[in-house]
């Protein structure tokens, strides 16, 4: 056992013996709460409510609620939360993530600090990694809570905005982490208070926590909407693309010798570096970009986009593989969540990928979306005034838990032993051999009726593994993105004696495999991986489909030297020398080195990915407090506070601006630049034009001009807020203009920060550090944009009429679902829903769209 080890496990061990009082208070109340009547055990919600306004807390309330709550359970799941159980629950209760292997039941573990925390009456939030398991735990669990008295419910990518202020209404709601985050930002950018769908982020309980907080946090949310970019240079670029040839480059084409511009070798059109996900144009065909489109010079400033395009189209035709990474279905692109196996629907890649393989596929190539809203995973889920996460893998990212978000890991026992055997993999020289060699044990495992479940990586492989099968006359069953919605049905059937199951990472996180009659004596269930994850997590999720509450089961990992993680990340000297072994076909190959080798290629890509999703938090960071402020704002004119001094303030702050910027402190009244000042103030502020004679120029002091300045143009606005027959009018009017440009602003300089954020690495060519200019030139922006809304705002205002119909509007035209990724690393973008029939009307009559505009 390593020192990490030893250490983490005694902070568990020690953390434990701390909890276990509690647990025993708990299993001492279970006689006298299994002795209330059904209307008793209901009557304790408003009871524990009571107690709670009359000072208790909820941790003095503790143990009798989880008590309630384990005989709720028993009454209508029939299901008894055991010891372990009681205690992960206080530990989530605690703000911490409990570490719970597979099969320990973690969905009934939630319902504990679930019920306890909604007693307060703020929302508890349910976190899941997709819409089946929301709508499964809120029907399956939901019975404990609602038969309690509380009320729960779920959002689902479909429902609109009425169902789901509703369901963040209840006590209890559960969804996934996308709908939450997309949720959020919706709400920061409607336009009528009753259009908000969340009221706060108070407790979320995270299910699958390392999938949400580690594996997706490299991925930011993004809303966004259509730009009015022409889709034909993507269909042009990926006719060119069709006519490149694929070259090699002598030694390793590297992000820094391509930025460096260093001196390679190279043949064909373009090289690809598949470990980099990089493609580059080479000489030659460069020739043939400038030859097809007619230029002179790629490199020019104005073919960027042409040179961005064909980089794209090869992208797409090289490094992203049809049924890996995404699947066509009914003429439209869907990606794959490459963590779970299944489809997202509604996600784009972003930067013009999606487009690039829409053009490849020969589907509608889709428009190009401009940024609207944006956030970390990482920074959305600590808004969260207190939260907590189970998983049967963390302790690993316990450093990435406590440094980032503040949450430590704690090893919860097993129930019962786990008996699953987990075996050395087998490792075999060719993808081939290794093929036959799982189809090899299957069949065997078949013949006798012990049920397997075969992991693969992707679509693909898992159809090529089904054809194998299907020449063996295997009867098997397929669970990819393509088949999903058979999910729960083909999991159900999966520890039946005899089935054969065939599953991409869809069937790794939340599905519990039950064993059918006799399949204990036949070994349980065994499970084979085709393929190492570039997570070890992953790969432990799907050996730990086995062996759940001391069932007997098995585990073993199919390799060959030609898989991906093999070949781009593991020693080329060991690869090397196993090549040159000469071992007869199908021989399996054993050597301590090579399942070291396996392990470090995970542990580098497991590095790398650390050290993308901590630098995208850095970055992300400098966004973060700008959103706080911009959002603080909005909010602020949302919940209907008079803006009245915020715009006295704008108008005298852009008369000491201009007066600063145009006369000195130190300069003479008559060397004072009166026409600069009256450029710069009249297009804002409807003045006579400033203008003074000589006598009083010679008494005049800039802080009494300054001064003079102010006064006139707060008369100015008094005289414009007489001519309304209602003052409250000029106050919505005031609340329309400052959203519609706080909204114009805000979205350009995100577009901006984008921009920064894309071209500021090269400053680390000039000895700076890119993350400190980032800083340093993004609170410059941001104060150029906080002037700009000042000065917008102060210019609509003054030149406001009467007799004009003001109301709110959208600045951003959003239309369609779009979220977009990125390769690898990239964002989620998702565009926001148009006004829905029982939506507030946005002409401000009062009434729901569809009995106001919506019915013309």
């Amino acid at each position: 056992m390593s020192l990490v080890t030893k250490i983490f496990g005694t902070h568990s061990q020690r953390e434990v013996k701390l909890i276990l009082p509690i647990v025993d208070q708990i299993e001492a109340l279970e006689p006298s709460i299994q002795a209330l009547s059904d209307a008793e055990l209901k009557n304790k919600t408003v009871e524990f409510k009571n107690r709670l306004k009359n000072g208790e807390t909820l941790d003095d309330i503790l143990p009798e609620a989880y008590a309630v709550v384990r005989e709720a359970s028993v009454r209508t799941l029939g299901l008894r939360h055991f010891r372990v159980q009681l205690l992960g629950g206080i530990i989530l209760h605690q703000g911490r993530i409990s570490e719970m292997k597979t099969g320990e039941g973690k969905t009934l573990v939630s319902t504990l600090p679930a019920y306890l925390n909604a007693l307060e009456g703020t929302g508890v939030h349910i976190v899941t990694v997709n819409d089946y398991l929301a709508k499964r735990d809120s029907e399956w669990m939901g019975q404990i809570h609602e038969f309690l008295g509380l009320k729960v419910g779920v959002i689902l990518n479909s429902m609109d905005n009425d169902e789901r202020r509703d369901a963040y209404n209840c006590d209890i709601t559960y969804a996934t982490n996308n709908e939450l985050g997309f949720d959020y930002l919706r709400d920061n950018m409607v336009i009528y208070k009753e259009q908000l769908v969340q009221r706060g982020l108070n407790y979320a309980i995270i299910d699958e926590v390392d999938s949400v907080l580690i594996d997706e946090a490299r991925t930011p949310l993004i809303i966004s909407g259509q730009s009015g970019k022409s889709t034909k240079l993507y269909e042009a670029c990926d006719i060119l693309a069709r006519q490149l040839t694929k070259g090699k480059v002598s030694g390793e084409l590297t992000k820094m010798a391509a930025l460096m511009n260093e001196d390679v070798e190279e043949e064909g059109d373009f090289v690809v570096n598949e470990k980099d996900k990089l493609v580059n144009l080479t000489a030659e065909g460069v020739e043939k970009v400038e030859s097809f489109f007619h230029l002179e010079n790629l490199a020019d400033p104005e073919n960027l986009e042409i040179q961005h395009n064909i980089i794209l189209a090869l992208r797409a035709h090289n490094l992203m593989a049809r049924d890996k990474d995404y699947v066509v279905k009914e003429d439209e692109v869907l990606i794959v969540d490459e963590f779970t196996g299944r489809i997202m629907p509604g996600r784009r890649y972003s930067d013009g990928l999606h487009q690039a393989i829409e053009a490849k596929e020969k589907v509608k190539v889709k428009r190009e979306s401009k940024t609207l809203a944006t956030i970390t995973f990482q920074n959305f889920f600590n808004k969260y005034g207190k939260k907590a996460g189970m998983t049967g893998t963390a302790l690993t990212e316990e450093k990435e838990f406590r440094n980032i978000y503040g949450m430590d890991v704690i090893e919860v026992p097993t129930n019962v032993q786990v008996a699953r055997i987990d075996r050395q993999d087998a490792v075999y020289k060719t993808k081939k051999e290794k093929l036959d060699a799982v189809v090899e044990e299957i069949t065997e495992s078949y013949k006798k009726g012990q049920p397997v479940l075969v992991g693969t990586i992707t679509i693909e492989a898992s159809e090529e593994l089904s054809e194998l099968l299907k020449k063996k006359n295997v009867p098997h069953k397929v669970l990819n993105a393509k088949f999903h919605e058979l999910e729960a049905e083909i999991i159900a059937d999966a520890g039946q004696a005899g089935v054969v199951t065939i599953a991409t990472n869809m069937a790794g996180r939340g599905t519990d495999i039950k064993l059918g009659a006799g399949v204990v004596d036949l070994g349980g269930l065994k499970i084979i991986g085709t393929e190492r994850h570039e997570s070890r997590r992953i790969d432990n999720q799907l050996r730990g489909r086995a062996g759940r509450q001391g069932d007997p089961g098995e585990s073993r990992f199919y390799i060959s030297l030609e898989d991906d993680l093999m070949r781009l990340f593991g020693s080329e000297r060991l690869m090397t020398m196993f090549n040159s072994l000469g071992l007869p076909e199908g021989e399996q190959i054993e050597h301590k080195m090579l399942s070291s080798a396996i392990e470090k290629a995970q542990t580098k890509i497991e590095n790398n990915n650390y050290g993308i999703r901590k630098n995208l938090l850095e970055y992300d960071q400098v966004n973060n407090e700008q959103r706080e402020i911009i959002y603080k704002e909005r909010r602020r004119v949302l919940d209907g506070e008079s803006m009245r001094d915020t715009v006295f303030k704008m108008i005298t702050d852009t008369i000491e601006d201009s007066v600063n910027t145009c006369i000195s402190d130190d300069q003479l009244p008559e060397n004072w630049d009166l026409e600069e000042l009256n450029n710069m103030l009249l297009p804002s502020i409807p003045f006579e034009p400033i203008a003074f004679d000589a006598e009083e120029l010679d008494r005049m002091k800039k802080a009494s001009l300054m001064q003079k300045l102010k006064e006139d143009a707060i008369k100015l606005y008094e005289e414009k807020e007489a001519e309304f027959p209602e003052k409250e009018q000029l106050r919505e009017v005031e609340r329309v203009i400052l959203l519609r440009v706080i909204d114009r602003k805000w979205m350009d300089h995100i577009d901006d920060m984008d921009q920064l954020r894309q071209g500021i690495g090269l400053q680390a060519y000039g000895q700076r550090d890119p993350l400190v200019e980032f800083k340093f030139m993004g609170f410059e922006m941001f104060d150029e944009m906080t002037n700009a809304i000042r000065e917008d705002t102060v210019k609509a205002l003054m030149h406001v009429r009467i007799e004009q119909n003001v109301e709110r509007e959208q600045v951003a035209k959003v239309t369609g679902t779009n979220k977009d990724e990125s390769l690898q690393q990239g964002p989620v973008r998702r565009t926001s829903k148009k006004v829905q029939p029982n939506d507030p009307c946005p002409c401000g009559s009062g009434k729901k769209y569809k009995f106001c505009c919506g019915k013309n």
